[in-house]
């Protein structure tokens, strides 16, 4: 009885493991202090955010997702708690084939997520953060135009329109440096595609020229190439 359960135990092991392919993406972690809720895998698809998974959690945090993907691509994790509190529960990374880990808590759900195990939210980690920087700046100019000395002097408002729109040019010019160096990334076509398409087509074309085949090939990076060739 013993050996036959021994076997058995084993084939379900073995058929787990063989469901996984080069292409399976397993997403496990922690969302620390969580006690009851609802966890999604999420995902844009035809322009609409479908649930891929889900998961109850009841008494834990810890969770694990495994899906097929073709290629790195945007995700999302959505944790619906009973606190009827919408805000701060939805984290996105850039998910890849392999093993990630994102660890978080259930008070601040989407605050600085652990994420750790893809090379492409890594990357996507390094450009969002600087491009907040450029977000923060614009903020901070707008707000001085709202204050009433500004807004009495003409001058200084003009200078304040000019500071906002260099800022705008060096956020441009960040996105294409970044895309130029990092060719090899699928993340570089995803971000012309959502921050610099207003960029000079000429730039965007050289970004799209220096990316790896395999890169240009994928679905952003086909979103690129259509993009250019609609341009006059």
């Amino acid at each position: 009885m013993r050996q036959i359960l021994f076997v058995m135990i084993l084939v379900i092991i073995v058929f787990s493991c063989e469901k996984n392919t080069e292409h399976t993406m397993t997403v496990s972690g922690n969302i620390k202090g969580l006690k009851k809720g609802t966890l999604f895998l999420q995902q844009f698809k035809d322009s609409s955010l479908v649930d891929l998974d889900s998961l109850i959690l009841k008494g834990t945090g810890e969770f694990s997702f495994s899906h097929e993907i073709e290629e790195p691509d945007v995700f999302y994790l959505y944790l619906e708690k009973e606190d009827n509190n919408d805000i701060n529960d939805r984290i996105v990374f850039f998910g890849e084939p392999g093993e990630m880990t994102i660890n978080t808590t259930w008070n601040a759900f989407d605050k600085d997520p652990e994420v750790f195990g893809s090379f492409s939210h890594d990357k996507f980690v390094e450009f969002s953060q600087m491009l907040s920087k450029f977000n923060l700046k614009d903020l901070e100019l707008a707000q001085l135009t709202l204050t009433p000395e500004f807004q009495q002097d003409s001058l200084a408002m003009d200078s304040i329109q000019k500071r906002m729109d260099q800022n705008i040019v060096n956020r441009y010019r960040y996105a294409l440096n970044f895309g130029l160096n990092n060719g090899d990334s699928y993340v570089t076509p995803y971000i012309m595609m959502t921050t610099a398409l207003e960029a000079n087509p000429k730039y965007l074309d050289s970004v799209y020229k220096a990316l790896d085949p395999r890169i240009a090939e994928s679905r952003y990076g086909k979103a690129l190439k259509a993009h250019l060739e609609k341009q006059p």
